[in-house]
């Protein structure tokens, strides 16, 4: 067990940041002589001197400096720690976890996620990126605190957040665009589809699927998008992940006669919204503005 204690330690910062122990002792309600018996005891405990006389000052030995260094880590975290367990006492949660889809717009998913970061510090987030059932399925679990899906789940009730528009395109030198006319069905079975697979373990669904006679299946949306920039086959893609690719010419928008844009409407789904935690609300309340600042931020509205 250690010798010095977490106090002494405090002592001997605050009498090197006010510059002696007079100042010290005034700026932490302490009186001179009780920081001076601390930090010569700590001195005595580790065999070593810390301070050492500069005029009417005194000022760390080099050794000091070292330890005061290492020592200020520890006076730091444990400030931390009663942080938060002062926040635990009033009711604040350890931990938020959060599953969202793919789908929601990344963008505002960052930037939720760096307010509540500012607001709650010392509060864990769990992020799970899922595809279409997964984030139902771990609400089902009760393993998620708030959940992002394009789907309903039975039994809850959802918050709309924002609708998702859905684009087929692929690259400018894929087949279908080479055809130059306006594609069917027909057109598109016989060639790639790029499908992103369901996160759920248990109950999956194989949704949006055309039955081409081809189809790549990625664990993630970001694959998906790599690869129809790289001319690999057709997907529908989040309208909010194209912006970049569309104006540089590295993906263009099928010419279907009906069916090029899918709407998804995405919810925010709380696992028990009565008993959310504070940091479980704030959460919940960034993604929301953010979503709707998404919106009014939204591009490509003249996409056909």
């Amino acid at each position: 067990m250690s010798r010095v204690t977490l106090a002494q330690w405090q002592m001997l910062a605050a009498v090197v940041d006010h510059g002696g122990f007079a100042r010290a002792a005034e700026a932490i309600h302490k009186s001179p002589s009780t920081l001076n018996h601390a930090v010569h005891k700590l001195e005595e405990q580790l065999g070593v001197r810390v301070l050492e006389p500069a005029g009417r000052q005194v000022r760390l030995t080099e050794a000091g400096e070292m330890l005061l260094r290492r020592a200020r880590q520890l006076i730091e975290s444990a400030e931390a720690l009663e942080d938060v367990a002062g926040s635990l006492a009033e009711g604040l949660e350890a931990e938020v976890v959060l599953a969202v889809d793919q789908v929601f717009p990344s963008d505002a998913l960052a930037r939720a996620l760096a307010t509540f970061s500012a607001a709650f510090p010392h509060v864990r987030v769990q992020l799970h990126e899922t595809v279409l059932n997964g984030g139902i399925e771990m609400l089902y679990d009760g393993s998620a605190d708030l959940v992002i899906s394009g789907l309903a789940a039975q039994g809850f009730l959802g918050e709309p957040l924002v609708t998702v528009r859905f684009v087929a395109v692929a690259h400018p030198d894929h087949p279908l665009h080479a055809l130059g006319r306006t594609l069917d069905l027909r057109d598109l079975v016989q060639h790639r589809q790029l499908v992103v697979r369901d996160s759920a373990q248990r109950q999956s669904l194989d949704s949006g699927w055309l039955k081409a006679e081809q189809r790549w299946t990625v664990s993630h949306l970001e694959t998906s998008i790599d690869m129809v920039k790289r001319g690999l086959g057709f997907a529908w893609l989040p309208e909010t992940r194209l912006g970049e690719a569309l104006e540089a010419g590295r993906l263009a928008p099928l010419p279907l006669a009906a069916g090029g844009i899918r709407e998804i409407p995405v919810q925010l789904i709380h696992r028990d919204r009565d008993r959310a935690g504070p940091a479980t609300r704030a959460m919940a309340e960034a993604l929301a503005t953010e979503a709707m600042r998404c919106l009014d931020e939204a591009p490509f509205e003249g996409i056909e």
